[in-house]
């Protein structure tokens, strides 16, 4: 095999597009398991780095690698599928729309032996077609991927802010319990200060003041004077009763 031959094989790998695996080893989209193993044999011999001397050559070995990686693992299988066969619907029925009134189309349509099927099936295995859906297909990936990043990107986003917020509320916190901690400590030195203000004084009467005898208010229920102020339900002023059965007319009569 010529090093031409074989630095071309890099350009190739390593210009293909990047999120289609199938393009990335020359396949086409409707590869079977097997295609994908001699694909992936054969290119590899090619770019292998101790084979080609061209200096990105480990750069495409680890790119096919990471392809097949791809295409062996179920999960991205499925969803590599899944785009591929939306992509796929859509250029089917673009090509129906833009076939519909097309004179030729329609003739082919009644010369061939399975009719609209048949040229189905053959626009299909055309270049033109293969063409067609790994456009629709890129574009419908790179759309995937634009909105997975986007995803991505909020979702760290999302997670740093509530981060720095819990960080916030931490700091916060720690503040709250040292200021309580310090009112304690000085609670002592506080009270040694209101001690030696309050000493020695006096009150109006001459008397000494004393810490901690403030005189309570008097209950309500000594301030016999006050007959307007609202003594408890039990000791509330409540008139006395009639001597006789008399009613408001009989009192009116008299």
């Amino acid at each position: 095999m010529r090093d031409v031959d074989r630095e071309n094989e890099v350009h190739r790998i390593l210009g293909a597009f990047k999120l289609n695996p199938f393009e990335q080893l020359g396949l086409r989209f409707d590869a079977t398991v097997d295609d994908v193993k001699k694909a992936y044999r054969k290119s590899s011999l090619m770019v292998h780095p101790d084979k080609c001397k061209h200096p990105k050559a480990q750069d495409a070995f680890e790119t096919l690698g990471q392809a097949q990686q791809q295409l062996n693992n179920e999960e991205k299988m499925k969803e590599l599928i899944y785009v591929l066969t939306l992509a796929r619907d859509q250029v089917l029925t673009e090509w129906k729309k833009k076939t519909k009134n097309d004179a030729a189309t329609r003739l082919a349509t009644v010369l061939h032996a399975d009719g609209q099927k048949g040229v189905e099936a053959k626009y299909m295995q055309s270049p033109e077609y293969h063409e067609a859906w790994k456009a629709q297909a890129r574009d419908m990936l790179a759309r995937a991927e634009f909105r997975k990043r986007k995803l991505t990107q909020r979702l760290k986003d999302d997670t740093a802010r509530c981060e720095e917020e819990e960080a916030e509320k931490k700091v916060k916190l720690k503040a709250m319990r040292e200021h309580h901690h310090k009112w304690e400590d000085t609670r002592e030195g506080r009270v040694g200060t209101w001690r030696d203000f309050v000493k020695g004084k006096k009150t109006r009467s001459g008397k000494e003041l004393v810490l901690g005898g403030i005189k309570p208010p008097k209950a309500k229920e000594w301030d016999e004077d006050k007959t307007y102020m609202q003594r408890p339900v039990g000791e509330q002023f409540r008139p006395p009763p009639p001597k006789g059965p008399q009613t408001k007319q009989g009192a009116a009569r008299q």
